[in-house]
């Protein structure tokens, strides 16, 4: 197996990206969402690497990897109760495994307008929530909008997490019943 190569980027809180990547627009080269599961999986597979990710008992921590074709990738810590809250991940498509510990993902399966909105009401039936245990993993396409959280009161999890195009944006979503409300967007520049 080929291991991904770690660059120095380590940090903590909610994400983080390279300040000098020009932002993508999606396009239909590059890894597919099945060849970025395959990533995921196996890089979270890897005790060595996954057991290089430093681990804080108060924030998410993160390592950047070398994903796949240009992709984007991240080695993921998650202290117990931590997640990410509603957001999407800009038109990109990705794929996220779990290493270690157990996350769960809440999402949307309903395609969301991407622009010209604030504020929408759900339909009943469009939320689906999954288990991740160590060792699985899920693709997604570029309309998911979903949140991510480690919901164990004493255990981190670790994940790894593969975007492309590199994320150009990730909108932020509050949702209170069935709606579901625009709050910001971020852009890679933001994530430092």
């Amino acid at each position: 197996m080929s291991l991904p190569v770690r660059t120095s980027t380590v940090g903590t809180g909610s994400t983080a990206a390279d300040a000098g990547r020009a932002a993508a627009t999606p396009s239909t080269a590059g890894p597919t969402p099945a060849e970025l599961l395959d990533f995921v999986r196996r890089s979270a597979a890897d005790t060595d690497l996954v057991s290089s990710l430093p681990l804080d008992p108060e924030g998410r921590t993160w390592i950047r990897l070398n994903g796949p074709a240009g992709s984007e990738a991240w080695l993921i810590g998650w202290p117990p109760g931590t997640g990410t809250g509603w957001h999407d991940h800009g038109g990109s498509h990705g794929a996220f495994a779990t290493a270690s510990g157990t996350l769960k993902e809440d999402s949307l399966a309903a395609r969301l307008p991407t622009e010209g909105w604030k504020t929408l009401e759900l339909a009943e039936g469009v939320d689906r929530e999954r288990q991740l245990t160590a060792g699985e993993g899920r693709a997604f396409g570029r309309h998911h909008v979903h949140e991510v959280r480690n919901e164990s009161g004493a255990e981190h999890a670790v994940s790894v997490h593969a975007y492309y195009p590199p994320l150009p944006l990730m909108r932020r979503y509050s949702r209170t019943g069935a709606v579901l409300r625009l709050e910001q967007v971020e852009r890679p520049e933001e994530w430092q």
